[in-house]
């Protein structure tokens, strides 16, 4: 749904401008976490990643799915969006059922109790960060474009397809970003 007006706060994506000139966010859809005047969090929800999580955490119990890219800051650590806030303490709400965190002892026991699947939960590798009024100047350059999260589903989309669905539902104007190379000296 294409909303010009839309500002940032937790629970809204992000869509990069396919010039960004930031390889971090090549045609990415970053789905904000939180947002003050402090600055603000989100993960890249389109860029799986080539390992899986079992990979990276020795005692964790076995769990499908790659890990995400969620952005260039603190990318030694790994964070997690889930959607069973009831089942796990300590999240912070973001939008839609969707919630950013929690604690880990509870979560592998889900997970070995087969109460959490693949599908109800993606982890990331880093994070995305502004500063204070960082993402706003970047807004007004018209580096982003602000669209309601429930436009995608970060647990079931196809994160190859992402960037382009959220596109086609922007309308006329922004089109020509369809078909925009993500390096403009191979046109």
């Amino acid at each position: 749904m294409k909303n010009e007006s839309l500002l940032p706060q937790a629970g809204r994506l992000l869509i990069a401008q396919p010039l960004l000139g930031d390889p971090n966010f090549d045609k990415a859809v970053v789905l904000l976490t939180d947002h003050n005047p402090q600055g603000s969090v989100g993960f890249v929800l389109n860029r799986p990643l080539s390992f899986n999580l079992n990979e990276l955490l020795i005692d964790f119990p076995p769990l499908k799915g790659v890990v995400y890219y969620g952005g260039p800051v603190r990318d030694d650590s790994l964070f997690f969006i889930h959607r069973k806030g009831d089942l796990i303490p300590g999240g912070q709400p973001i939008a839609n059922g969707w919630h950013w965190g929690g604690d880990l002892e509870p979560l592998k026991e889900l997970i070995r109790s087969e109460l959490i699947q693949t599908n109800d939960i993606r982890f990331y590798l880093g994070y995305s960060g502004w500063g204070a009024r960082q993402l706003e100047d970047e807004l007004e350059q018209k580096s982003w474009l602000v669209n309601e999260a429930s436009s995608v589903n970060p647990f079931t989309d196809k994160p190859g397809d992402m960037w382009l669905q959220v596109m086609r539902s922007q309308g006329e104007e922004f089109s020509i970003w369809l078909n925009a190379p993500s390096d403009p000296s191979l046109n």
